[in-house]
């Protein structure tokens, strides 16, 4: 028989652990240069980079990320240490909303000319599959239909490259782009929304302003008190740092499938401030948690700081939308 010390050492040691384990495979990931990554993987497999290539792939390899890095898909774990940790599952989540919205833009937007085109099979089939609960783990589980979305954009990909086939397309025109950028816009609107409410703050009800002649369903008051839980903060801040993140590695996939319209539009520098406020979204964060101090108080609030580059992006990024508008 074991020994009550024995049984509180052994307990410790699978404690130790799997403590370990959920530092490694929480480690969050850097920005990475996404030009160079697609060149790589163009070479790699003996690629033609064409229009759309980069957004395609880069789709691809971060949809890939979700599943592939350390420790999996975490969202859907029922284990430990993956069922303790929440902050990595919150950044997924982030992540996974994101390639959604441009899958989604892709199939609706990107391969189709014009409102009377057909939408392609492959974008139908990776959508559909990337709208799956993220929760899910019986059969089917969010993995495998995850990994079914990255086959369905792999075909996708082969044959926008082939010159013999006309059937796949990806057409870089103005109006496609400002169509998932107002998509992007509201994506961080309600990031910064989200984050400034760390603090709480009274609110109105600004929803029908604007329209004399708006309606609602409900009557909502006329001013809320707006205020995150504190058990919510460090999920909040998670879920956006993983949803700027990856509109960080999709709008750099956009500067280059779209350079020419940028280029028409004298619109490449505004694009590379958005670029430059998402990434410092992205720096280190120096303390074991995150801090929820008032907003000119002693101690430091981390959802305020990240809401400030995401709503500095946001204004800049509604700028670009209406500067690719104009004829």
């Amino acid at each position: 028989m074991f020994g009550k010390k024995s049984i509180i050492a052994g307990l410790s040691i699978v404690t130790l652990i799997l403590w370990a384990v959920s530092l490694w495979w929480g480690w969050m990931p850097v920005a990475y240069n996404v030009k160079l990554k697609t060149t790589e993987t163009a070479k790699m497999n003996n690629h033609t980079i064409v229009a759309g290539y980069t957004t395609t792939s880069t789709l691809i390899d971060i949809t890939e990320w979700l599943i592939n890095k350390p420790g999996g898909f975490l969202s859907n774990d029922i284990t430990p240490p993956g069922i303790l940790m929440d902050n990595m599952p919150a950044f997924e989540y982030g992540v996974l909303e994101q390639t959604r919205d441009l899958a989604l833009a892709m199939r609706l937007d990107f391969s189709r000319s014009q409102s009377q085109s057909t939408g392609d099979k492959d974008l139908e089939i990776a959508q559909s599959k990337l709208n799956i609960s993220h929760k899910s783990w019986q059969l089917p589980s969010a993995e495998s239909e995850y990994s079914d979305a990255i086959k369905a954009l792999k075909r996708y990909r082969t044959r926008l490259m082939a010159q013999d086939a006309s059937e796949a397309q990806f057409y870089t025109r103005a109006d496609n782009l400002g169509d998932w950028l107002r998509e992007v816009e509201k994506r961080l609107g309600s990031i910064s929304h989200r984050l400034s409410a760390s603090v709480g703050h009274d609110r109105y009800n600004t929803a029908l302003a604007g329209d004399p002649n708006a309606k609602q369903s409900t009557t909502t008051a006329a001013q809320t008190m707006v205020k995150t839980s504190w058990w919510k903060i460090d999920d909040v801040f998670y879920e956006s740092r993983g949803a700027t993140w990856a509109i960080l590695h999709f709008l750099k996939a956009a500067e280059i499938d779209f350079a020419d319209v940028l280029e028409k539009k004298n619109a490449q520098v505004s694009l590379k401030q958005i670029i430059r406020d998402l990434e410092a979204t992205q720096e280190t964060v120096w303390t074991p948690m995150i801090l929820n101090g008032s907003g000119f108080g002693i101690l430091a609030n981390h959802s305020l700081v990240m809401a400030n580059y995401v709503s500095r992006a946001n204004a800049a990024l509604i700028d670009l939308r209406r500067l690719l508008e104009q004829g």
